[in-house]
């Protein structure tokens, strides 16, 4: 009876692994469909800019300011997405790969997903390290993690400047095991769930989602200065996405709170990481005549909540003093975390 219960349980086991990978193929399968009307959609786009700022000298001098107008157009329309410089990627993008120099296997489609062309744009220093990269990924079918490391470690300049260059390409073809991308992954790219227009905040943990629930909720609760601006606010730097977990407005000190969650011990690179998404919120986040804004750092480690405050970029020390008078003191938030951590793994016990 036992050899016959292993025997079923074998079947089992196999029957899952068999849906397992039927499911993983067909998301990699969603997102490659995703990916490549994205990539021809991007690239449409980027021709009928360039068509239209071409199109004589009175739309020339219009086109001076055309990704303003448009990015506020489209983002008003479809959402995130279409931001001036990811316009700028797509103009930039036909420019650099018109039909003439793209190969594609098919009308409308072409052989990189978005993300390996975003990334060429952004980091190859001259067409030619251009050219190279996009005709290696092609021949060696890399991901964009290896086209992103191997345009790291100077790939092109290396394989220009070596005796042997036949063995260099031989090398660089090979792929490490942490070039790889998962399903899962693929799903999750910030790009693809720009363009469909999904929020990913279910990619967070159990944990820091229901942390950044209750933050959210107990900040509210302080009383009318604060005011909700957002919640898993993703930013791009460059070819970087980065996301900051709770975005707020505090009326009577007149800037922007950005809140970041970290499940860990504190350390300078939180702090480093904060001062960058504040310099961003200051430029692109802050209205006129708002202070500079204030970050917020939250860490977890070993059953204790820390909370520390940035303090640069704050226009005078007056606004430092009235910031610690108004925003929540550093042991009122540890217990808030604490104790929302403490009812969340009791929970968490008592379903398992």
């Amino acid at each position: 009876m036992a050899s016959r219960e292993r025997s079923v349980e074998r079947i089992y086991l196999g029957l899952v692994q068999d849906l397992s990978g039927l499911l993983e193929a067909a998301r990699r399968s969603s997102v490659r469909a995703v990916n490549a009307v994205m990539t021809a959609t991007y690239w449409e786009i980027g021709r009928r800019i360039v068509v239209f700022e071409q199109g004589g000298e009175k739309r020339a001098n219009y086109g001076v300011r055309l990704l303003e107008r448009l990015s506020a157009d489209l983002t008003g329309r479809f959402g995130r997405g279409f931001s001036r410089q990811n316009l700028h990627s797509m103009r930039q993008f036909y420019l650099s790969f018109p039909p003439e120099k793209i190969r594609q296997t098919a009308p409308g489609e072409f052989p990189l997903p978005w993300s390996h062309y975003v990334l060429l744009l952004a980091r190859s220093r001259s067409a030619e390290a251009l050219a190279f990269y996009h005709a290696e990924a092609l021949r060696g079918g890399w991901s964009v993690r290896q086209l992103d490391r191997q345009i790291a470690t100077q790939f092109y300049e290396r394989t220009a400047l070596s005796k042997n260059k036949a063995a260099m390409l031989t090398r660089g073809a090979e792929s490490r095991a942490d070039d790889a991308v998962s399903a899962d992954e693929e799903v999750k790219n910030p790009l693809v769930l720009e363009f469909l227009g999904l929020k990913d905040e279910y990619s967070e943990s159990d944990l820091e989602e229901a942390l950044v629930r209750h933050l959210e909720a107990f900040l509210l609760e302080l009383g009318g200065d604060f005011a909700f601006v957002g919640r898993q606010r993703r930013l791009r730097i460059g070819n970087a996405w980065f996301r900051v977990d709770l975005l707020f407005f505090h009326r009577r000190l007149r800037c922007l709170i950005v809140i970041d969650l970290k499940i860990g011990e504190f350390t300078s690179a939180d702090a480093g990481q904060m001062n960058v998404y504040l310099n961003y919120a200051r430029e692109h986040w802050t209205q006129p005549g708002e202070n500079p804004p204030v970050g917020l750092i939250l860490t977890l480690e070993k059953d204790e909540a820390l909370a520390r405050y940035a303090l640069d970029g704050l226009q005078n020390s007056v606004l430092a003093r009235e910031y610690r008078l108004v925003l929540p003191n550093e042991k009122r938030l540890a217990e808030a975390i604490e104790a929302m951590r403490k009812r969340w793994k009791s929970r968490s016990r008592s379903t398992n």
